[in-house]
């Protein structure tokens, strides 16, 4: 059973959500918060595995309870997914910064947000769809940032999976293009999270971007 908690300040929004979950028979709704603040308090009291989280809130916005939820070492289960009403919103680049796992817009389609509540739950970024990399290329081409230390901690392996993962490829592509096995190629990308101390594939990204070993592509 996945269990979630709802993070937005509309009552409505959280009761189209908890709805649409509820039907599903391996999701449950485990609480629902109207600020940034609650929803901290909240994902301490039941530990959900998702927590899907609005960015603009009052009291306290999603963005500074992504940072809260993502550096509790009690809560390192708990994957945050902000949700926003645009798709190229320069604050979810912030929340994934801040260690959420992926986003997700509100008028997605319903099956599609139910699959990225259980690809989410798996532990996977949801950084597959192209409006994910655009965001993060577009805005990183915007912030000109000094390059993060750490590259030179990766093996050269380690750094093609690290841009591959950035390209939005799933292990068993990674695999695929480099011609190894998918299982060595989740290795590459478990080792080059820990060395990197990136919390999921999602800071991986945000790395490899802000580091130039991926270069935003322009549409």
């Amino acid at each position: 059973m996945i269990r979630v908690l709802l993070v937005d300040d509309q009552a409505l929004i959280r009761g189209g959500f908890r709805a649409l979950l509820e039907i599903e028979d391996d999701i449950e709704v485990v609480a629902e918060a109207a600020n940034g603040e609650q929803g901290v308090a909240l994902a301490v009291e039941h530990r959900p595995d998702i927590a899907l989280v609005d960015i603009q809130m009052p009291v306290m916005d999603g963005i500074e309870a992504t940072r809260l939820i993502a550096g509790d070492e009690r809560l390192s289960g708990v994957h945050v997914v902000i949700l926003t009403n645009y798709g190229l919103d320069e604050y979810v680049f912030n929340a994934l910064r801040a260690g959420a796992c992926g986003f997700m817009v509100k008028d997605t389609e319903p099956a599609d947000l139910v699959q990225g509540i259980r690809v989410a739950a798996r532990g996977d970024a949801l950084l597959s769809p192209a409006i994910t990399r655009r965001l993060i290329g577009e805005y990183v081409s915007r912030r000109p940032e000094p390059a993060p230390e750490g590259l030179d901690v990766l093996t050269n392996r380690e750094r093609e999976v690290t841009a591959l993962v950035a390209r939005g490829l799933s292990n068993d592509e990674i695999a695929a293009q480099m011609v190894i096995s998918p299982t060595t190629a989740k290795t590459h990308v478990s080792r080059a999270m820990t060395k990197l101390r990136a919390r999921d594939r999602a800071q991986l990204v945000v790395f490899a971007y802000e580091s130039g070993l991926v270069v935003p592509r322009r549409s």
